[in-house]
């Protein structure tokens, strides 16, 4: 899909079905964008996770939850973002698929005041890159150049309200604890070496 023409024969069948095309014409037009705004910045940046959508190079879905300190998430550009990559199961499944299939989609919710924003485009997974330094933990970083910004209707998200952050959210100064699975007896050889020593240790209660 281009700037041009937001939606596919399939999004079609369906609006033409529920007489909808009108409506998601002018929906495309006066809400679409391919640059953040202010205010778009300053709800990534207060924002303390947002779901990735990625496929694999055959189309295979996947979905993953990513979390982090408010700021974790960070406008760098007109149409570009980072967030940073912590430490996590080993598999990469989000950022494997993006090394065959650079297209990902993010939605960012507030369960407090209802709201969300989803933002396309393509990503590119980095480990030297000069910003590394200002993510505590980041093992690295992941670059988003945006195709498409858009809000969504926010009616049906349900109201929640955040305690506070996980205790393994790294941040500065802080060292997180060791997480419960990793001092499991049968994950313990195939840990990483740089894992081992403190997977013996047992987690902070």
């Amino acid at each position: 899909m281009s700037q041009e023409y937001p939606y596919h024969d399939g999004m079609r069948r369906l609006q033409e079905a529920r007489e909808t095309r009108a409506l998601a014409d002018r929906l495309a037009e006066k809400t679409a964008r391919y640059a953040f705004t202010d205010d778009d910045r300053a709800f990534m940046h207060g924002c303390s996770m947002f779901f990735l959508a990625t496929a694999d190079a055959h189309g295979q879905p996947d979905c993953s939850y990513k979390g982090g300190a408010p700021g974790f998430v960070r406008v760098v550009g007109e149409a570009s973002l980072v967030f940073p990559d912590y430490d996590g199961n080993g598999m990469y499944r989000s950022l494997g698929n993006t090394l065959v299939n650079p297209q990902v989609g993010l939605l960012f919710i507030d369960f407090a005041q209802p709201r969300r924003l989803r933002v396309n485009g393509t990503a590119r997974v980095v480990t030297d890159d000069p910003l590394m330094v200002e993510f505590p933990a980041a093992v690295m970083l992941v670059r988003i150049e945006a195709t498409r910004i858009f809000p969504n209707c926010p009616r049906y998200i349900h109201h929640l309200t955040m305690d506070g952050l996980s205790e393994y959210t790294p941040r500065d100064a802080y060292v997180p604890p060791v997480p419960a699975w990793k001092t499991r007896e049968h994950y313990r050889d195939v840990l990483p070496a740089r894992d081992r020593m403190e997977s013996t240790e047992p987690p902070s209660p």
